[in-house]
């Protein structure tokens, strides 16, 4: 139940101070390790399993998003589930820099999913971990199909990434090879752009 405060005539709602207030009650403190998390998340992964095995029909999912343009400004408003985000064009391509571009987004997707990834592969190998930070570049040319450039590419390409993990194992080629088989962005890009 949400707290209610008036000050001066207005109002306000602390949520904030009752999910505080949850979530210290829940666990004892706000925040916990990365380790602790991994705890959770393999018991959520063999929860999971244990579901999936039991009702197989129900393991196929559809996904989906949507986006709209808005007014004067040409944002793009990317709904997705119950979520927003915003997108838009640098200034000078007559945008607002409100929100990172389609390609900066694919990337962000990439590197979002990466990192997940390291962590399901992770919790489900046992390997603690006390960091993950995937970064990922690519280069795109806003020339690509005009004229002398009809044969550049127009997508997002020389995409590499970079996994940080700090941990005490040594050996993680076992984790590596399970993150870029089980990451299902990965495995759709990789797919396509090899293709192209």
């Amino acid at each position: 139940m949400p707290t209610t405060e008036e000050k001066d005539g207005a109002r306000s709602v602390g949520f904030r101070l009752h999910l505080v207030s949850l979530a210290t009650h829940q666990k004892g403190n706000l925040m916990s390790t990365l380790r602790e998390f991994l705890q959770q998340k393999r018991a959520a992964l063999l929860l999971r399993r244990e579901w999936l095995h039991r009702t197989p029909d129900a393991a196929l999912v559809t996904i989906s998003a949507s986006a709209t343009a808005e007014g004067r400004s040409g944002i793009r408003r990317i709904r997705l589930r119950d979520l927003q985000i915003v997108s838009d064009s640098p200034a000078n391509f007559a945008g607002y820099d409100l929100g990172a571009t389609s390609p900066e987004l694919l990337l962000g997707a990439l590197s979002s999913c990466l990192t997940h990834t390291y962590l399901i592969q992770a919790a489900d190998l046992r390997i603690p971990l006390d960091d993950v930070r995937v970064n990922v570049s690519g280069q795109i040319d806003p020339r690509a199909g005009t004229p002398g450039f009809e044969d550049a590419l127009i997508y997002p390409h020389e995409i590499r990434y970079i996994a940080t993990v700090v941990t005490e194992v040594e050996d993680l080629s076992h984790l590596n090879s399970a993150v870029e088989r089980f990451c299902p962005v990965f495995a759709a890009a990789t797919r396509l752009w090899v293709k192209s």
